[in-house]
């Protein structure tokens, strides 16, 4: 006798089998100081879990900034971060290698490595639309990806920055998300235990960073 019987499906598991059945179509291109990583980081990557095919994720040094640890302590943060991150999607990843003082030179790479038919997006704060204008070779890199603007708690989003960058080629989309009003800054500078999450924070004290 045949056992017509079907299999009972989960629609929660079927939706996170389309997700990864698809092709990366679409990649958010995250590059963040995380010195620490924090609960804004997060809140981000959460966020982009949902919006977007792939998460490239990386720890960079920001060439207007001054950094506390490696880029390999950052980038174990942000693993620790991202496996608390409950997607059903599981397309979020940190990729070390990608990591540039030139988010020009980060690009390049991730079409040597998903070749030229994904569309790029790259996410930045607020906080860097102004700077944004003075990085190394930013017209040519606004003509390889679009632009995903998160908003920071403290940093408008000016139409006058968005409008400069948009004359020379800009493709901008603002995020409707809210993020922890909280900072890496925060945590180095007054001790916000509050600003990083649990295992990030016992990371810190286990190889005693920012004495």
């Amino acid at each position: 006798m045949t056992n017509n019987k079907q299999p009972i499906t989960n629609n929660k598991q079927q939706t996170t089998n389309n997700k990864q059945q698809t092709t990366n179509n679409k990649i958010a291109l995250f590059g963040t100081s995380a010195d620490p990583p924090t609960a804004a980081h997060k809140a981000i990557l959460s966020w982009l879990s949902h919006h977007y095919d792939k998460v490239v994720v990386w720890a960079s040094d920001n060439p207007f900034k001054s950094h506390q640890t490696t880029l390999e302590e950052r980038s174990q943060m942000l693993r620790l971060l991202i496996d608390e991150i409950e997607s059903p999607y599981q397309n979020l990843g940190v990729y070390p290698t990608l990591s540039s003082p030139r988010t020009w030179e980060t690009v390049a790479k991730v079409r040597q490595q998903w070749g030229i038919e994904p569309e790029l997006t790259l996410v930045v704060g607020s906080d860097l639309l102004f700077q944004m204008l003075r990085w190394y070779q930013i017209e040519q890199l606004l003509q390889q990806i679009r632009l995903q603007v998160i908003p920071r708690s403290g940093y408008l989003i000016k139409e006058q920055d968005l409008e400069q960058l948009r004359k020379l080629g800009a493709k901008i989309a603002i995020a409707d998300v809210q993020i922890p009003g909280v900072s890496s800054t925060g945590y180095r500078v007054q001790g916000d235990t509050e600003a990083v999450t649990a295992p990030v924070e016992d990371y810190i004290q286990q190889k005693k960073l920012y004495l």
